[in-house]
């Protein structure tokens, strides 16, 4: 029974290496459809229009046909797992729960329900961690373990198994600053409609809508990237753990891909337009009259400039830089929430007085594959190593939501 599970599992595997490189084809033939649109938008001719409509006929051809493999492996995929969990349903089947026996009240029953389907999802996961662990310990070899899918020749880690990985409460986390959007395509095109503050008009019925403004719209192109990176685990260790490997790796992989999202997090904001403040009354001219009302402002700045803020005084001798029980770091400044990164992650060396001031949610967004998956790569020195693989995209969209300030003290006495 177990050697059929494992046929079974590896003809899941290779399906979902087939589809995913189908949808893939896919999305590539959506960016031709959008080519050919402009192309008949942009025909002057006869002869242009039918030279673009006999694009558009072939390409409608290929969508179709492929649309149509994806369907027919997409089914047979579904049937497979049907099969195979008949068969891990039967092997089971002799193990009896006494809470699933008897009457009771319909309230009871409902409860019973709810505790088996968590079950069944605990079991289900640990099926998915004992496969990936089956994974790693042989080197990759072991690809047709039930309970994983297969990404690239790599094991994909579903997103449960990585939230027990929590962020130690020190450590800032800049994805829950900006614009998270997950996508199911390597790339594609996201509409942004910038804050303008634009009022909507009062119309009696009947009347003709009045001339309203014009929103400022564009579209930021995006293109998933995959980060790649190496996970410090040697061979003996895999060898002789008894333990949870995939715990170890998922702890891992959360602080890489942290300190990598994070550094090109901040990349992106220090491309916002560049201004130089001098002292308190410095910071208060660009939020009070620089940046529009409708952003939502904060400050993300260097540990370096940090130290700075957190010495300014008023005129009583009381310190400017607040606690704050509402704000995510819980300082705030000038009412502002204050978020504090490495001197060389939000600038470029030691000591830079140096941050973002606006809104990054509005200023930028990330592009989330939400795949993060484990494979065996090849190392020169080592043979095969243990690699963790990431996959997204940060993207600036509001010009007008921040600046990027370099700070000065004000003159003393000023």
């Amino acid at each position: 029974m177990a050697l059929k599970q494992l046929i079974l599992s590896r003809k899941i595997s290779e399906r979902s290496t087939q589809l995913s490189k189908l949808l893939e084809q896919r999305s590539s033939l959506e960016k031709r459809e959008e080519e050919i649109t402009r192309a008949l938008e942009e025909a002057v001719s006869t002869e242009d229009v039918s030279e673009v409509s006999k694009s558009a006929d072939e390409l409608e051809k290929e969508i179709k046909d492929l649309d149509e493999q994806i369907k027919k492996l997409e089914d047979e995929k579904a049937g497979l797992e049907k099969e195979l969990e008949a068969i891990s349903g039967s092997d089971n089947s002799g193990a009896t729960d006494s809470t699933e026996t008897g009457t009771g009240t319909g309230g009871n029953r409902s409860m019973k329900n709810k505790n088996i389907a968590t079950r069944e999802g605990g079991e289900k996961l640990e099926q998915t961690r004992s496969a990936i662990n089956a994974f790693i310990h042989s080197k990759g070899a072991q690809r047709a373990s039930a309970g994983f899918t297969s990404v690239e020749g790599g094991a994909l880690i579903p997103e449960e198994l990585l939230a027990p990985a929590l962020v130690p409460e020190d450590v800032v986390d800049l994805k829950k600053y900006v614009n998270v959007i997950q996508v199911n395509t390597a790339s594609g095109k996201y509409p942004v409609i910038a804050k303008s503050g634009t009022k909507m008009a009062t119309v009696a019925e009947l009347e003709a809508n009045p001339k309203l403004a014009n929103p400022k719209f564009t579209e930021v192109d995006f293109s998933v990237a995959t980060r790649r990176g190496y996970i410090p685990i040697s061979q003996e260790i895999i060898d002789d753990a008894t333990y949870d490997v995939t715990g170890l790796i998922a702890d891992e992989i959360t602080d890489q891909t942290l300190s990598t999202t994070n550094a090109d997090i901040a990349t992106v904001l220090k491309t916002a337009t560049a201004k130089a403040v001098v002292g308190v009354d410095g910071l208060k001219d660009i939020i009070n009259v620089t940046i529009k009302r409708v952003y939502n402002v904060k400050l993300i700045v260097s540990a370096s400039l940090y130290n700075e803020l957190d010495k300014l005084k008023d005129k009583n001798g009381r310190y400017l830089l607040q606690d704050s029980i509402t704000a995510a770091s819980g300082k705030v400044l000038l009412g502002k929430e204050v978020v504090v990164l490495d001197d060389d992650i939000i600038g470029s060396k030691a000591g830079d007085l140096v941050g973002f001031l606006g809104d990054p949610k509005a200023f930028m967004s990330h592009f989330d594959r939400k795949q993060v998956s484990v494979a065996w790569v090849d190392n020169q020195i080592y043979g095969k190593v243990l690699a963790g693989v990431v996959r997204y995209d940060v993207k600036k969209t509001d010009t007008d939501a921040g600046f990027y300030i370099t700070y000065t003290n004000a003159p003393a006495g000023a």
